[in-house]
């Protein structure tokens, strides 16, 4: 097909956000589709991932991964429809997964290894699925859990920002495997939603309640495995609980992820010390040579409905800004993923 017929917007990093993102930090641009070249193919953008480690990518500094350069396309995972190829790898019409960015097309080699592009199959599960517990942060959750958490049949796992994109994998997992599951959540519907549809045996309103009373009333017994999506107070009070050989798994920080102060770090750590504790970073592209075996094991859990995938779908495009701040407004219930076209 003629491709540059297609006109493509795109969201750049303007400049480095102090803060909460600002409208300014932002540069839409509208350009061509050029022609493809050999091994290369198009794609149409049909859903973007949107994710609080997005936040972390627009600042200057060192990370597992390097920063968004002023002027580039904003990072971000998606899922699209390849509307012309000429490579073998990928056929017009193939559904795939990968690392879009922030814009309606995106054009390259098919074999990229920043798009790191794979063929999903939207027969199976929806395609929002692919973005969420058959994506990124599902594998986020069961290879953290897992490998990091370890928790056994019977033990105590807590998790904060149970009703995201990680958390409510996280919970549902550890029921698998036979836990008493605590999750944390902001607000009423969540924590109804998490214990009422996700199975969860209870649910700790942070906006409402005590989370240190909600811990004690909860978790009788302490608490083995903590998995934290949010740092700050929260992490704090949690780790006054933990239980002898305790495992703390970090995945995120999205209390801090804005901050204009340096980040407020565990003033309770001691307590891994007390309990011989142990607190593990996790990143997901550590388990990336076996996505295939977190993927078996959730898409099986999934079609025999001992697990759920919750999205919170935003429509449009230029949209963008004010919906990647919904996540670190409390805003999004599930998966937070935004809608670029129709299939």
């Amino acid at each position: 097909m003629t491709t540059n017929v297609l006109e493509n917007l795109q969201f750049r990093l303007a400049a480095r956000p102090v803060g909460m993102v600002k409208a300014s930090d932002w540069q839409q641009v509208v350009e061509p589709v050029r022609e493809l070249a050999d091994g290369e193919i198009l794609v149409k953008v049909l859903y973007l991932s949107l994710d609080p480690a997005m936040r972390g990518w627009m600042n200057d500094a060192k990370s597992y991964i390097r920063p968004v350069a002023i002027g580039e396309v904003m990072r971000a995972g998606g899922i699209g429809v390849v509307l012309a190829s000429r490579s073998p790898k990928f056929a017009v019409g193939d559904h795939v997964s990968g690392g879009t960015g922030v814009q309606r097309y995106w054009i390259g080699k098919a074999d990229d290894k920043a798009g790191a592009f794979y063929k999903v199959d939207p027969t199976l599960a929806p395609l929002t699925t692919y973005l969420n517990t058959l994506g990124m942060p599902g594998m986020t959750a069961y290879f953290g859990l897992l490998e990091s958490g370890q928790p056994k049949a019977g033990e105590t796992v807590v998790v904060s920002g149970a009703a995201g994109a990680v958390g409510q994998t996280v919970g549902q997992v550890a029921k698998q495997l036979g836990c008493r599951v605590v999750g944390i959540a902001g607000g009423k519907e969540k924590c109804d939603f998490v214990v009422n549809e996700l199975g969860f045996d209870a649910c700790i309103d942070y906006k409402h309640d005590s989370v240190r009373d909600g811990l004690k009333q909860h978790c009788p017994q302490g608490v083995d495995v903590y998995f934290d999506n949010v740092g700050g107070d929260i992490l704090d009070t949690v780790l006054t609980r933990i239980n002898m050989k305790a495992r703390i798994v970090i995945c995120g920080a999205i209390s801090q992820y804005n901050n204009t102060e340096p980040v407020k770090g565990p003033a309770n750590y001691l307590s891994l010390l007390v309990n011989r504790a142990r607190m593990e970073g996790i990143v997901v592209f550590d388990y990336a040579d076996r996505y295939h075996l977190g993927v078996a094991a959730l898409g099986q859990w999934l079609k025999q409905g001992k697990i759920k995938s919750k999205e919170d779908v935003v429509q449009g495009i230029a949209q963008f800004p004010q919906a990647l701040n919904m996540l670190f407004e409390g805003k999004n219930f599930g998966k937070l993923v935004l809608q670029v076209a129709q299939d």
